[in-house]
């Protein structure tokens, strides 16, 4: 187990943060994600780490403050925390996020409403920071009993560890190389995409009919910033998708969520929106749709899309054909969209330019960003040309032959 924990916590502080010497390294996990957070200590300070600052969050009081706490306090956020992330910003230091929900349901049965309203740990300070590269991030995974028992139905973490590391390329004799050359193959990925130079995506399945407009000029790209250092970060870890930010203006049609959405301790399950104008008009699911319409309110642009993703048959974490009910994993196993805060990177020269003047592009503004999955065999997504022609980009999760 050292030695996984070791091997894992050089891939996510090489390749995911790209940990320089005299850097403050942040670490948010779960309680029970403790083992991995001791060992990224451990690596960041072997490396010379200024300081590693762990923060540990417990689910079951969330749970307890949604069925107990007065509604009017439920919004509030503790401002200690923000001073966190904006503190690590103005020192330039690295932000390390533990995923792998160790109770991913467990807030379902209480009301969706309230739910809604508490976004705590998601806070925005954080949300800012990380997009605006203002600190080096990346977020990873962590199994656990509770986790692996609500996906196979058993507390069997041993097999959730044998996805994740081949996820993560930890089984190869090198895995810091390995994963660096599937960036590689997903860099030119992106880079065609951005050569075809598409006014739109088109999505048609069961249960889809949707078309959004892109930003004139916008790239594709892949989960990778570049962070304060001026070394490049990896903010996913696996990862798996080409990306670009959407006009927040345009999107029109209907949509469906081919994957549950694990959402602040909630399944969502069977989500479909309808979209008019850019707007996200209607909510439907079979569980976990007040939660939804919750996360919607948080803003005006809660309810506009903010990125659009393409991941092709090629993932290892679609091939497992496993729900893993943790969305950093199934965003990267098939397509999926986002609806909140847009990613202002995908923007030639995005740095000097105003929040205003983003939007002014068509970059969405939001306090939230939540992804969801519409991918499958069942769905084609088409690209649209500007003069109306088009260009089939994915069928049966298979790249098309004139998009490469």
């Amino acid at each position: 187990m050292t030695d996984r924990l070791d091997r894992y916590a050089a891939a996510v502080l090489d390749v995911g943060l790209g940990l320089r010497p005299g850097q403050r390294l942040a670490v948010n996990a779960h309680i029970e994600h403790a083992p991995l957070a001791r060992a990224l200590a451990d690596g960041a300070y072997r490396r010379g780490a200024h300081y590693v600052d762990i923060w540990y969050w417990d689910p079951y009081a969330k749970r307890s403050r949604i069925r107990h706490a007065p509604e009017e306090t439920l919004a509030w956020t503790p401002p200690w925390l923000d001073h966190r992330y904006e503190q690590l910003a103005a020192d330039g230091g690295a932000l390390a996020i533990i995923a792998g929900d160790p109770e991913p349901d467990l807030l379902t049965g209480l009301d969706g409403r309230r739910a809604g309203l508490d976004r705590m740990p998601a806070l925005a300070s954080r949300f800012r920071v990380q997009q605006l590269a203002e600190v080096s991030w990346t977020i990873a995974c962590y199994p656990t009993p509770a986790w692996a028992k609500a996906v196979f139905g058993t507390r069997d973490t041993e097999r959730l560890w044998t996805y994740l590391e081949r996820f993560l390329r930890l089984d190869q004799p090198d895995p810091v190389t390995a994963l660096r050359q599937r960036l590689d193959t997903l860099r030119t990925r992106a880079k065609q995409l951005t050569a075809l130079r598409l006014d739109a995506i088109h999505y048609r399945g069961d249960g889809t009919d949707l078309t959004v407009g892109l930003i004139p000029g916008a790239h594709w790209e892949i989960s990778e910033l570049t962070g304060p250092t001026g070394e490049p970060n990896v903010v996913n870890l696996p990862t798996e998708e080409v990306y670009t930010t959407p006009d927040r203006r345009r999107a029109d049609g209907h949509i469906t969520c081919t994957r549950p959405l694990a959402l602040h301790g909630t399944i969502v399950r069977d989500l479909r929106l309808t979209l008019t104008d850019g707007v996200i008009t209607d909510v439907s699911a079979s569980t976990g749709a007040d939660v939804v319409r919750a996360e919607l309110a948080v803003d005006d642009g809660a309810r506009r899309l903010g990125e659009l993703a393409l991941v092709d048959a090629s993932s290892p974490i679609g091939q497992s054909g496993v729900t893993f009910l943790e969305t950093l994993l199934d965003e990267n196993a098939t397509c999926h969209l986002a609806w909140g805060a847009g990613i202002p990177s995908v923007l030639p020269g995005w740095r000097d330019l105003t929040s205003e003047q983003r939007q002014d592009r068509g970059v969405n503004l939001s306090r939230t960003h939540i992804d969801f999955m519409v991918g499958g065999p069942d769905l084609t997504v088409t690209g649209i040309h500007h003069d109306g022609s088009t260009t089939e980009l994915l069928r049966g999760e298979q790249w098309q032959p004139r998009a490469r």
